[in-house]
């Protein structure tokens, strides 16, 4: 590829590639290859959003909309939110829709975090995180959170407070959490809750996987710090709508507005008919929802099983639709030399924990997704052990 004629902004060229997709691209072209790496959600839109969507097209709902959302999705999303998780927000204006979960980013970044200001993020975490992040002109903050079986605790918050070289001005809580699959009792949400009033930081707490919890129910930290928190949810997981791009923001309406500025900037507005769609989604009940979140439980279990019996050390998934797992011991202690020769000889493709983290300590880990249909899960798994198996009996 030839250089440009003229030159480009530094700061883009400098925003390290996204290791997600760039494994995801290098095992592509592999033939025969079984894909279990993103998390794309192994069942179709619900037909009663398909069709809320289509009538919406038919009727002309193909116009300009409310640049903040139209205000029929927003006060879905404020009744939505109040029955899941008892989220009691006074008004519409406490909600900003956006293009998916990954903008709504880009946008509180934007709005929150100044050129060189700082931003905690406990690792493993999602890798698109850090370029949102560095196209804000943000510093992220690492946090091991291995040490701590992949949990946040206030004690590792105070100590990279402590340790940081730039003004902290937020923090990143993701639960339940990609890639881990880990998640947060009320309790212990408590106790963070109290150690982020204390240090008078923003939380930007990403909730998309908040449906998909199985040892409890979920619970929200916008609920316990509603002054200083951005609730960040959307329909891409829990309603297997990702083709949709639809997310939302809650928070205090006093910084919504600025939020809102950005996110105009950005794109304007979700498209109209989308969020007709979206509406439609967020009126459907629990149990009209219940078989996708229990079809994950049972690949989950299935998945977790195989694993542990292979040798794999997995992180307890209590929720999402990942499978964090520490390769086994005779393959060493490179998760990405592993991936690869998985993809290449087994024909599975898997992300390495690498992806997910700064600390070497992820390096020994991949991540699984069992969001696919249970009959690509059970091909890709019987893959993983014949390559297990061959590789040991080969030695």
């Amino acid at each position: 590829m030839t250089e440009p004629l003229l030159p480009v902004n530094q700061a883009v060229v400098s925003i390290a590639p996204d290791k997600l997709l760039g494994f995801q691209r290098q095992v592509s072209g592999i033939e025969d290859l079984t894909f279990l790496t993103f998390g794309e959600p192994g069942f179709d839109t619900p037909a009663v959003v398909k069709e809320a969507t289509i009538a919406a097209i038919n009727n002309n709902r193909s116009h300009y909309g409310n640049s903040q959302g139209e205000p029929g999705v927003r006060k879905a999303i404020l009744g939505y939110m109040k029955d899941r998780y008892d989220l009691d927000y006074s008004s519409i204006d406490n909600v900003v829709v956006t293009v998916g979960v990954t903008e709504a980013m880009q946008s509180i970044f934007k709005t929150l975090i100044a050129k060189g200001e700082g931003l905690l993020i406990p690792e493993p975490a999602y890798g698109s995180y850090f370029a949102s992040l560095s196209l804000a002109d943000g510093v992220a903050v690492p946090i091991d959170t291995a040490k701590n079986k992949f949990k946040l605790t206030p004690a590792l918050v105070d100590e990279a407070l402590a340790q940081a070289t730039v003004p902290v001005r937020a923090i990143l809580l993701n639960y339940p959490n990609n890639p881990t699959g880990v998640t947060y009792s009320k309790e212990e949400l408590k106790e963070l809750a109290a150690c982020f009033k204390k240090h008078q930081i923003w939380v930007i707490s990403d909730e998309i996987y908040s449906e998909l919890t199985y040892a409890h129910d979920h619970y929200s930290i916008g609920k316990l710090l509603p002054e200083q928190t951005l609730v960040v949810n959307g329909l891409s997981k829990s309603h297997a709508m990702t083709g949709y791009r639809l997310g939302f923001i809650l928070g205090p309406a006093s910084v919504m507005q600025y939020i809102q500025k950005v996110h105009g900037s950005l794109t304007y507005s979700v498209p109209t008919f989308i969020e007709d769609g979206a509406e439609t989604a967020l009126q459907m009940t629990r149990a009209e929802l219940d078989y996708m979140k229990e079809s994950y439980q049972d690949r989950r279990d299935f998945a977790k099983q195989a694993l542990e019996d292979l040798g794999f050390d997995v992180v307890d998934p209590e929720g999402a639709f990942y499978l964090f797992a520490k390769i086994p011991a005779d393959f060493g202690t490179d998760g990405w030399t592993f991936a690869e020769k998985l993809a290449e000889e087994g024909k599975v493709a898997v992300i390495p924990g690498a992806a997910f983290s700064h600390f070497k300590e992820a390096n020994a880990y991949i991540r699984i997704s069992y969001a696919t249909a249970q009959d690509q899960l059970e091909i890709g798994f019987a893959k993983l052990r014949d390559y297990i198996e061959k590789a040991r009996a080969n030695r």
